[in-house]
């Protein structure tokens, strides 16, 4: 008996093949070889958002910072450059300030261009979990379109408020074209962890030494920025990784769906 996942997995098989050029169309798969666990799984691939939560590149480190733009994302940006380090920003539409201000474009601009990764983190930092699928979809859309008219660009990747998603948003963030980034350590900043408590994460993970590192930090916190940040980069750089994006991390993927020049500020440009 075909199962439905059989006969979707099959579907979306012969729907890839077809629209591949002749000369690399792989031959069509047999149904009958499909079991039940195969199938589901092709199914899920094509339709879920694949989610990331470790780097895949050995000895990299992807230091990200979680809702801005705010007041220190420049200061955040220079001690990056003291180390020769590239972060990436999961950046909201309208969480600690509204993103079109003035002075959120320029932090913005002044990170892209010495370039930093800018990626999502929805508009309003609402728990994806609770929300409907075009609930969600506004606050994905919102942010790309601030994105787009401030940088020129549409990210990537998306990284969810709380690390909170399930099987609904993963399928909106696919629809949407982006991957989820989560993270492996946490500072433990925006939980209500000191400067000195998050230093002592930073030590015992250097100590550990695992291949790769993802990062959560925030950039609304003026400890992390101004303390703990160039604490952490000079115990990392000590064990010798590299500074990466989250994109570079992962293997040198595109950070950006799209490019285009930036838009003009006008009447829309507001939260």
């Amino acid at each position: 008996m075909f199962t439905t996942s059989r006969l979707l997995a099959f579907s979306f098989l012969a729907s890839l093949a077809s629209a591949l050029p002749a000369d690399i169309t792989p031959p069509a798969p047999e149904l009958e070889d499909l079991t039940d666990d195969k199938a589901l799984s092709l199914v899920e691939r094509a339709t879920l958002a694949p989610v990331y939560s470790k780097c895949t590149t050995s000895n990299t480190v992807a230091i990200t910072f979680d809702d801005g733009p705010y007041t220190w994302n420049t200061d955040i940006v220079n001690t990056l450059k003291q180390f020769n380090a590239s972060g990436t920003f999961f950046v909201n539409g309208n969480n600690y300030e509204c993103i079109y201000s003035t002075a959120n474009e320029q932090r913005l601009k002044t990170a892209y261009n010495a370039g930093h990764q800018v990626a999502s983190h929805t508009w309003g930092h609402l728990d994806w979990t609770t929300l409907s699928n075009d609930q969600l979809r506004s606050e994905m859309t919102k942010t790309d379109t601030a994105l787009t008219k401030i940088l020129g660009v549409k990210p990537a990747f998306v990284r969810s408020p709380y690390g909170n998603y399930n099987s609904a948003s993963r399928e909106v963030a696919a629809a949407n074209g982006q991957d989820i980034v989560i993270w492996d350590f946490d500072s433990g900043d925006s939980v209500g962890k000191s400067a000195q408590q998050s230093k002592a994460e930073y030590d015992k993970v250097a100590n550990q030494r695992p291949s790769t590192i993802l990062t959560l930090n925030h950039e609304t916190y003026e400890t992390t920025a101004h303390d703990v940040l160039p604490y952490a980069l000079q115990k990392l750089q000590a064990k010798g990784y590299n500074f990466v994006t989250v994109a570079e991390c992962l293997g040198g993927k595109n950070p950006y769906l799209t490019k285009t020049t930036p838009g003009k500020r006008d009447s829309t440009w507001k939260c």
